[in-house]
């Protein structure tokens, strides 16, 4: 169980100041100036912990890297531009050409476009498994898998991954795991489950208000040891004594972050903070709500399908009931048959928000398939479960019995 008072305490604490501005200060220069010849060396070479350059991050930056590592106790973080940044830097720091990815479950369509469109043309093939396919996943795994990628609750499908058996299947094949917890940060915490690295789009949940695009990658603590593990750690071997710890973090700046330039920016990694401050309270009521919700479209939608694993009916709700005892987040989903009909339902309720984002403080929604979704082919939507009247729903901070009278109501139109 997540103690949710625990960090009602630390964030707003791990943020503010006690002494000068209480604010998090922001410092937008993109260069920094050396005290001499030797500092400058010692800032290269790692041994002087100062500003290098804004592209390899800046002192604000750091301030929103250092409370990401305390909410997950993961051993470093690095801030990017966005969360599609985020898993960029990741994929391109630690895979080569000819390299395989193993993706389990559904995805945002941001990261299928990534795997199937983009990877490939860097020489990265993609392969996908559903999340209960353990006779699949584990062939794939013994074809020499690089990495693994899992959603914490698939978008928008909301399937459920076990991540602590995948991560034991990760760790027999010495592969990396990556778990992007973008829908259920605090709800879960995948590197104590087993998980090497967490991506978040911060601009979901840990901002809540649509206010700063961002991403962020988090990692566990590297051992000695690891560098005789391969091929999970062969692209530390070079760095890994020097580094210690740390060298997952080091490697995604030396290798993408430096080169690609997905740096985060001061005055968004600011605004990030100042929502960032309250993220326990909001995915707390919005977990809650979502289930509330779903529970109740359940029962008073006639002919509409309400998808959230709090269902019984939903494939996944043992799981659910294992690994999110205080709910999963702020999502669910109606498939109401066509695409025709889920226009009618959106566009007469009064109180939701029509845009491609989630996590907000406000309830959104949005019709997938001729939206995000729409550049893929029948495959593709099959993969990763994506029906003609498909309606993703991120619950805000309203009332929940609001939000049900606004969909009921709806419903009445199509």
């Amino acid at each position: 169980m997540i103690d949710f008072e625990y960090f009602h305490t630390l964030l707003p604490q791990a943020i503010g100041a006690k002494n000068g501005p209480i604010a998090p200060t922001i410092t937008p220069s993109a260069a920094f100036g050396y005290a001499d010849a030797q500092e400058a060396e010692g800032i290269f070479c790692g041994d002087v912990a100062k500003p290098l350059y804004a592209r390899m991050g800046n002192p604000t930056n750091a301030k929103l890297e250092s409370v990401l590592a305390k909410i997950d106790d993961a051993d470093s973080a690095l801030v990017t531009a966005s969360g599609m940044g985020a898993l960029s830097m990741v994929l391109t720091a630690f895979l080569n050409s000819g390299d395989k990815v193993l993706c389990i479950g559904g995805f945002f369509g941001g990261t299928y476009a990534l795997m199937t469109e983009t990877l490939p043309r860097l020489g990265i093939t993609a392969s996908f498994c559903q999340t209960n396919d353990f006779e699949k996943i584990e062939e794939r795994l013994k074809k020499d898998v690089a990495i693994v990628v899992i959603e914490s609750i698939s978008n928008p499908s909301l399937n459920i991954p076990d991540i602590e058996k995948i991560a034991d299947l990760c760790n027999h094949y010495n592969t990396l795991l990556l778990v992007d917890n973008t829908v259920t940060p605090l709800l879960i915490q995948p590197l104590k489950m087993g998980a090497d690295i967490i991506i978040y789009s911060t601009t979901k949940n840990i901002s809540g208000h649509s206010g700063a695009l961002g991403g962020a990658a988090l990692f566990r603590s590297v051992t000695p040891n690891d560098k005789l593990k391969a091929p999970k750690y062969v692209h530390l071997h070079k760095i890994i004594n020097k580094m210690g710890t740390k060298a997952m973090l080091a490697i995604c700046k030396k290798r993408a972050m430096r080169d690609y330039g997905m740096s985060a920016n001061a005055f968004g990694s600011f605004i990030t903070m100042l929502g960032l401050e309250t993220l326990s309270l909001r995915i707390e009521r919005v977990s809650k709500s979502a289930e509330i919700i779903a529970l109740a479209l359940d029962k008073a939608l006639v002919g509409i399908k309400v998808i959230h694993p709090a269902l019984t009916t939903h494939p996944d709700h043992a799981l659910y009931q294992k690994l999110y005892p205080q709910g999963a987040g702020s999502l669910l989903a109606l498939d109401v048959g066509d695409k025709a009909r889920a226009f009618k339902l959106i566009n007469a309720t009064k109180l939701v928000t029509q845009t491609a984002n989630i996590g907000d403080n406000r309830t959104l929604a949005l019709h997938m398939k001729s939206t995000i979704f729409r550049d893929f082919d029948t495959q593709s939507w099959e993969i990763l479960g994506i029906t003609d009247g498909l309606i993703r729903i991120s619950v805000g901070l309203e009332n929940p019995q609001d939000i049900i009278d606004d969909f009921i109501t709806a419903a009445k139109t199509i």
